[in-house]
C-alpha cells in the first residue's frame, strides 16, 4: 500500500462546462432510476414518507458533489453514508467515489470500500423484500469494487497523459537547447572563418596602401595597378564582411545557400592571388588531384595555407614563401609554409591579433590532425598533418 501511495498522482486537469454537467445529470438520472425501481419493486408505486426523504437526500447528495475535489474522502464518506438510506443518492456515491479513488491513495479508497459496503449491506437490509444477506454482500462487493477500479484506472491513465506530455515539453525543449547549441557552433565557425577570410583580405589592402604611402618614384601605371588592386581586395573583404554578417543575423532554415567555401581546387587561385599582390610565392604540389581530398580537409588546408601567407605578409614582407603539399588517400595530407624570418627590429604595420596559429593549431585537432610552427635554419616554418582516408 505504502507504494502506492507514494505515487504522486497527477492533479485532476480542470473541467470544461459540459465535462461538468454531464457528471452532474449522470448523477440525477441513476439516482432517479433507483429510486423509481424502489419505488416499484419495493413499494408498489405506493408513496410513503421514507420515499421523500430518499428523495430529499439524493438532492442534497447531488449538491454535495460540488467539493468533491476540494474535500475528496470527507464529501465521498458523508455520500456514501447518505447511500446507506436513500437510493436516489446512488448516482452521486458512484461519482464521488470514482473521482476518490482516480488519487490512488490506499489510505483512502480502503475507508471508502468499507463505508460503501457498510451502507450498500445497510440499505438492502431495511429495504422491504431484501434478499439473502449473503446476496447483498456479494453484489456490495463487486459493485464497490468494480466503482474503485474504475476510479484507480482513469488516475493511471491521467497520469500515464501527463508523463508523456511531460516528456513531449522535455523533449521539446532539449531540441530547443540544441538547436540553440548548433547555432552558437555555427556563430564560432563562421568567426573562425571570418578571421581566416578577412585578414587574408585586408592585409592585401593594408600592403599596397603602404606601397602608395611610402613609394614616391611609382610611374602612374604602377600606381593605378596597385589601387586597383587594393579596390579589389576591399571590395572583395567588404563582400565576405556582408555575407558573414547576414549569416550572424539570421541563421533560418529557410534562408538562402551559404557560398561553397574554398577547398584544396582553390588552392592554385590563392598563390596567383598572393603572387598579384606582390607577395612572392612558390607552391610545390606533390598530389594530382586536388580534388581527391576530401572537402573538410581540403577547406582545413586551404584555410592554413591562407592564414600563412597572411602572417608571412604581415611579419616578414618583401620575402619569399615555399608552399609544400603532399600526401595521398589513405595516409595523411601534409603541408608546409616556409618563409625567411625578417631581417632588422622592424615591425610590420599590420595589426594582428595573435589567434590565427592558435586558430589553426585547433581547427587542425578538430578532425583528427596535428600542427606545428618552429624556427628553422633562419626560417619561420608552419606544418601540418591532416588525415586523408582512403
Amino acid at each position: 500500500m505504502g507504494k502506492v501511495d507514494a505515487i504522486q498522482a497527477a492533479p485532476p486537469p480542470p473541467l470544461s462546462r459540459w465535462q461538468s454537467t454531464w457528471r452532474y445529470l449522470f448523477a440525477i438520472i441513476t439516482g432517479a432510476g433507483f429510486w423509481t425501481a424502489t419505488f416499484y419493486n419495493a413499494y408498489s408505486w405506493n408513496l410513503q414518507p421514507y420515499l421523500v426523504l430518499d428523495l430529499l437526500l439524493g438532492a442534497v447528495s447531488v449538491v454535495l458533489m460540488r467539493w468533491r475535489r476540494r474535500y475528496p474522502l470527507a464529501i465521498a464518506l458523508l455520500v456514501s453514508a447518505i447511500g446507506g438510506v436513500s437510493s436516489a443518492a446512488s448516482g452521486a456515491v458512484i461519482v464521488t467515489a470514482v473521482s476518490l479513488a482516480t488519487r490512488r491513495k490506499w489510505r483512502e479508497i480502503v475507508p471508502l470500500a468499507v463505508m460503501g459496503v457498510v451502507a450498500s449491506v445497510v440499505y438492502f437490509e431495511t429495504q422491504p423484500g431484501q434478499a439473502a444477506l449473503a446476496v447483498s454482500v456479494l453484489f456490495t462487493v463487486v459493485f464497490v469494487s468494480a466503482i474503485i477500479a474504475i476510479g484507480m484506472y482513469i488516475g493511471a491513465r491521467r497520469d500515464l497523459l501527463a508523463t508523456l506530455r511531460e516528456r513531449a515539453d522535455r523533449a521539446e525543449r532539449e531540441q530547443g537547447l540544441r538547436v540553440q547549441q548548433a547555432q552558437v557552433t555555427e556563430r564560432a565557425r563562421i568567426a573562425r572563418e571570418m578571421h581566416d577570410a578577412l585578414a587574408h583580405r585586408l592585409s592585401l589592402v593594408a600592403l599596397h596602401a603602404g606601397a602608395l604611402e611610402y613609394c614616391r618614384g611609382l610611374s602612374d601605371a604602377e600606381v593605378a595597378n596597385a589601387a586597383a588592386i587594393t579596390r579589389q581586395s576591399a571590395h572583395s573583404a567588404l563582400d565576405d564582411l556582408h555575407q558573414i554578417l547576414g549569416v550572424l543575423r539570421t541563421l533560418e532554415t529557410d534562408a538562402p545557400p551559404e557560398r561553397p567555401q574554398p577547398t584544396l581546387v582553390d588552392l592554385p587561385s590563392l598563390v596567383q592571388e598572393a603572387v598579384r599582390a606582390g607577395t612572392r610565392v612558390q607552391l610545390h604540389n606533390q598530389i594530382d588531384n586536388l580534388s581527391g581530398a576530401p572537402d573538410a580537409i581540403g577547406r582545413s588546408a586551404y584555410r592554413m595555407i591562407q592564414e600563412s601567407l597572411t602572417n608571412a605578409r604581415k611579419h616578414a614582407p618583401n620575402t619569399a614563401v615555399d608552399v609544400t603539399l603532399s600526401g595521398r588517400p589513405g595516409g595523411q595530407l601534409v603541408l608546409e609554409v616556409r618563409n625567411p624570418l625578417r631581417v632588422g627590429s622592424g615591425t610590420s604595420a599590420t595589426p594582428g591579433s595573435g589567434l590565427g596559429l592558435l586558430g589553426l593549431t585547433e581547427r587542425a585537432e578538430l578532425i583528427g590532425g596535428r600542427l606545428e610552427h618552429t624556427t628553422s635554419g633562419g626560417d619561420f616554418v608552419v606544418r601540418a598533418w591532416l588525415p586523408w582516408p582512403a
